[in-house]
């Protein structure tokens, strides 16, 4: 079982031959309502494309949003625990799509920020009591200081934790020590690393500073660079394929990622399966909606067998 705790969203996206520049306004030709939030997003993607047993804990308004959130979750086969939270608004997200399938996002936290370390430990704790709970999935839209906390209780419990740390900023020692799994993008690493060793400008070299048994960098098009827990360290190849939407991408590699270690793969073969997932998610809009079944992306990985 994989417990995944964080954002849950809904995603306003409105689809514009460009995106805006500052001071700049152009013409949407669409607005549309996607269930979103990177939290809510890598569960799905763990339960509907990994097939892992997938339960989710989040904090959402007591508002229709939540509503359409909660029904999203339910009907890709996740478990939702979220914590309803009358004050707060539910979190949204504002994307704008251009007609090179490249996006520009504006997040509201709203009750995702209200994820206090007492209310997530409080209702973490039943799920990481469980036999059968070997790992918990985070990211950074809920406060660093929940993460940590989360962390910290699972390593106790011996439950294995991976981080997706997006959106970037910068780790505390206490956070970055007790995670195996760190998935970034470029940029989120090199927000991670100038902290500690400014003036790294390889990936390669920006790893090595890092405590995490296993990195993955994600890098769009070129592909994603993986460092083991050996030290070894290498890149794969992305899948080629007609981009319609990136949105949600890297959270359909997360999920897809942490549900493949937990059903058995190696790094290598779960990297592959999860650019996989994150490939097809291009190929349509929003973030949940685009990702695919697990039936989908064997048939894409039997198509692109090597």
């Amino acid at each position: 079982m994989i417990l995944v705790i964080g954002s849950a969203n809904i995603d306003f996206v409105t689809q514009a031959p460009d995106i805006p520049r500052a001071g700049e306004t152009v013409l949407g030709r669409s607005l549309t309502l996607f269930p979103g939030g990177k939290g809510a997003n890598q569960a799905v993607a763990c339960a509907k494309a990994g097939g892992a047993e997938t339960h989710f804990l989040s904090a959402m308004g007591s508002d229709m949003f939540a509503e359409t959130l909660k029904g999203a979750l339910q009907a890709a086969g996740v478990f939702d625990h979220s914590l309803p939270l009358a004050d707060e608004p539910t979190g949204s997200a504002f994307v704008c799509v251009s007609d090179h399938g490249e996006n520009a996002i504006t997040v509201v936290p709203g009750a995702n920020f209200a994820l206090t370390p007492e209310r997530a430990i409080q209702a973490a704790r039943p799920l990481l009591a469980r036999a059968d709970c070997r790992w918990i999935l985070l990211q950074s839209e809920i406060p660093t200081e929940t993460n940590t906390a989360l962390a910290s209780l699972a390593k106790a419990a011996g439950i294995r934790v991976a981080l997706n740390a997006a959106p970037a900023n910068d780790l505390p020692d206490a956070l970055l020590a007790t995670i195996d799994i760190l998935i970034v993008n470029a940029i989120e690493l090199e927000t991670i690393v100038s902290q500690r060793a400014p003036g790294l400008t390889t990936i390669a070299d920006q790893i090595r500073t890092l405590p995490t048994p296993t990195v993955v960098v994600t890098l769009g098009a070129e592909g994603c660079w993986l460092k083991q827990p050996d030290g070894t360290q290498q890149r794969t190849p992305a899948f080629s394929v007609d981009a319609i939407d990136t949105t949600g991408a890297g959270d359909a590699f997360a999920g897809a990622f942490v549900a493949a270690i937990d059903q058995g793969a190696t790094s290598q073969e779960a990297v592959r399966f999860a650019s996989a997932v994150g490939a097809i998610a291009c190929t349509a809009l929003g973030a949940q909606s685009s990702t695919p079944t697990r039936e989908a992306v064997d048939a894409f990985l039997r198509r692109h067998a090597p």
